[in-house]
């Protein structure tokens, strides 16, 4: 099973079309994303990312509920663990 993960676009480090990348935050950790299918995502936009690389644009309201749901699963994994 693939999982994307929302993050929001910190700042662009290369707009180039075909190895764009971007700083993308997820909960407080930074990580450079590659941006090539998400060109005109802007600084303060979200993306869903799938192993390093935005796949596409989301709204902020679709972002915090896909956070939230992933929320409420780890706690169900954590739950499960003991």
């Amino acid at each position: 099973m693939c999982l994307a993960v929302p993050g929001k676009i910190v700042r662009w480090l290369d707009h180039d079309p075909t190895f764009g990348r971007a700083e993308v935050e997820f909960a407080g950790i930074r990580r450079i994303c590659h941006m090539a299918c998400v060109p005109d995502a802007a600084e303060g936009d979200y993306v869903l990312v799938h192993a390093g690389i935005a796949i596409t644009q989301i709204d902020a309201v679709e972002a915090q509920r896909v956070l939230e749901d992933l929320a409420i699963l780890n706690d169900v994994d954590e739950e499960h663990a003991l």
